[in-house]
């Protein structure tokens, strides 16, 4: 229920922008004085006074100014900031990289992840486009050393999974080759359930390898399926909310912990539009791990062909307009270069 008067939706506001800024408790003198407001500091101590006691600032000490609280910055993502955007200018800069990038999906990745940490300031988390029904687009099998054969699976999507075989006798390329073409004319397009269907003259060697495609396939379909990339860890931990070994520590969990993460991501980016972002903001009272956090996450690419997640991690102090319109600006590149992919 808003019960905020504009005065009050106001000082908030200041409040938040001040402490993101600065990281030092707010008191009504300087939010005075600062923004050049046009009552006094009398009334915007009474205002501060008022929005401690519904829950949305906070005084960590007797004498001290007061700082926003988890559900303050709740308030103000949902109800004040609006909807944020990144400056034209950014916006072509970013894209211009993309563009350079080709549709090497690797180094797509790598930027995103980069550009994510460099605009808002916070640790960057992208996972690689998943095939919510993977499905085979092409094989091939390289003769290496003796009996070391790599297999190169490619499906639509643009997802590239490679592993060593170890083959029971050595086979000559042309056999290789053979062998990988069969199965390209057979399998072309289809999906895991249609390649464990596959009826037809298929030789032993062959058959290892379908059932090789199958466990492939089948990884690739789990949610994280792929590398997850990370940059600006450096930016979170210079942080001094991050100064505590214990604070610290759960946002490594959340970034290294494939199980954590991929739980995360399950009940909450996962489950909405592609393109909606999500703020979390102190775990929600879900994540204890977070309980010092926020994250800011959005889920790209196109339903039903391949999806992909990507997010930031910070203090809950977070600048969430830059932040919020920057993994929204990327998640629409990524969603692109899906749609690309799978026209090709």
């Amino acid at each position: 229920m808003d019960n905020l008067s504009e005065r009050q939706k106001l000082i908030l506001a200041l409040v938040i922008r001040d402490y993101i800024e600065t990281a030092q408790p707010v008191g009504s003198a300087r939010l005075v004085q600062q923004y050049h407001l046009d009552f006094s500091s009398a009334t915007v101590r009474n205002d501060m006074v008022a929005l401690t006691e519904m829950g949305y600032l906070r005084q960590p000490h007797t004498s001290a100014g007061r700082v926003p609280s988890e559900e303050g910055y709740r308030y103000f993502v949902r109800q004040l900031m609006g909807h944020t955007d990144l400056p034209s200018n950014t916006k072509r800069t970013i894209a211009h990289q993309f563009y350079q990038a080709g549709h090497d999906v690797d180094r797509w990745m790598r930027l995103a992840a980069s550009v994510l940490a460099h605009h808002s300031q916070a640790a960057s988390l992208v996972t690689a486009p998943h095939t919510e029904q993977a499905r085979f687009k092409h094989l091939e099998l390289i003769g290496t050393q003796g009996r070391q054969v790599l297999m190169v699976l490619v499906m639509s999507g643009g997802d590239v999974r490679q592993q060593m075989l170890s083959l029971a006798e050595p086979v000559v390329q042309d056999h290789l080759s053979a062998v990988a073409a069969h199965i390209n004319a057979s399998a072309q397009g289809l999906t895991l359930e249609g390649i464990n269907n596959l009826s037809g003259q298929f030789d032993a060697l062959e058959q290892d390898v379908l059932k090789l495609i199958v466990e492939d396939m089948r990884r690739a379909q789990k949610v994280l399926a792929g590398e997850v990339y990370r940059d600006g860890l450096a930016h979170v931990l210079t942080e001094p909310e991050f100064g505590e070994v214990e604070v610290a520590r759960n946002a490594l969990r959340i970034l290294e912990e494939r199980s954590l993460l991929e739980d995360l991501l399950n009940r909450t980016v996962l489950t909405g539009n592609v393109g909606g972002v999500q703020v979390l903001i102190g775990g929600e009272g879900t994540w204890e791990e977070l309980r010092d956090c926020s994250m800011v996450l959005a889920r790209y690419g196109v339903p039903g062909l391949a999806t992909g997640t990507l997010g930031v991690l910070g203090p809950i102090r977070m600048a969430y307009g830059q932040t919020i319109s920057t993994v929204r600006y990327v998640a629409g590149l990524l969603s692109e270069l899906v749609v690309d992919l799978h026209a090709e």
